[in-house]
């Protein structure tokens, strides 16, 4: 009885614990984005609580003094486009390799993964030639234009895992009543890899939205740069750090994703341990 009990008791701490680290993140973002800088700055007061009557003058700095709802809507532009190319490009290459089967498609799915491996700083150089040559320079399309080239690596090898573990019976009996061989693949096998290609849409959306580099290496006018590149250099002005108001375009940029990842959460760990299941 008293081994089960602290069994327990340590399970509960290390839950307890790992929550609390979870969400430190966002009760920082949220102390440091309304408190007022006089407490913000203050060595004397408490860090970690409001010593004084929390302010919403960093956020009102983020909405009026700079282009925080462009850089949004820019993000949000090119986060959708490359989730639409990625599924248009992943969603049939993945289906083909796991129906080839094989040595030749388990090479293939292998090599196309290895490509998303490839550290982005080997890669700017190149690509920001191609990016000349398509006129796309300083241009949010860059970002569209680039961005494909690790999100479909990536998700075809996990829609191949994932499309392995779908019966070819079902196919069959689709084709069986009549069915194409594409009619089978989109009212059959797609309906039934929702899961997979849900989770593709988040992975790649969020992977969008975060990146930095290539954001960096193609985009300099305000107006084109994504919300991730615009905060981290129209913030921090010299040695000038605006930290009230770096934490409010996290916290408000952050807090969709986390609803969403605990909306879908379910359907996402089945999507990314699908291909597992054999």
């Amino acid at each position: 009885m008293l081994r089960k009990l602290f069994h327990e008791s340590g399970f509960v701490g290390a839950l307890i614990g790992l929550l609390l680290f979870a969400a430190f993140p966002f009760y920082w973002m949220v102390i440091t984005a309304f408190k007022r800088d006089s407490d913000l700055y203050n060595l004397d007061f408490n860090p970690f609580v409001f010593n004084e009557p929390p302010t919403l003058e960093h956020v009102n700095l983020l909405f009026t003094q700079t282009a925080f709802v462009r850089w949004v809507e820019n993000s949000l532009i090119i986060g959708l486009a490359v989730v639409a190319i990625t599924l248009v490009t992943a969603v049939p290459a993945g289906y083909s390799l796991a129906r080839m089967g094989g040595r030749k498609a388990e090479s293939l799915g292998i090599g196309i993964f290895l490509t998303y491996l490839v550290p982005p700083t080997l890669l700017f150089l190149p690509l920001a030639r191609v990016i000349s040559l398509a006129g796309l320079q300083d241009s949010l399309w860059s970002l569209v234009l680039v961005y494909p080239t690790f999100t479909i690596p990536f998700c075809t090898w996990l829609m191949m895992g994932f499309f392995k573990s779908v019966p070819r019976a079902i196919e069959e009996a689709a084709i069986v009543d009549g069915c194409s061989l594409l009619g089978a693949f989109v009212k059959v096998v797609l309906p039934v890899s929702l899961p997979g290609i849900l989770t593709v849409v988040i992975f790649t959306f969020t992977l969008t939205m975060q990146e930095f580099i290539y954001a960096l290496t193609f985009i300099s006018t305000e107006s084109q740069v994504p919300v991730t590149l615009g905060v981290a250099t129209d913030l921090v002005r010299g040695d000038i750090f605006y930290w009230g108001s770096l934490m409010a375009a996290a916290l408000i940029a952050s807090v969709p994703f986390a609803i969403l990842y605990n909306l879908f959460l379910d359907r996402f760990i089945m999507g990314i341990t699908g291909g597992a299941m054999k």
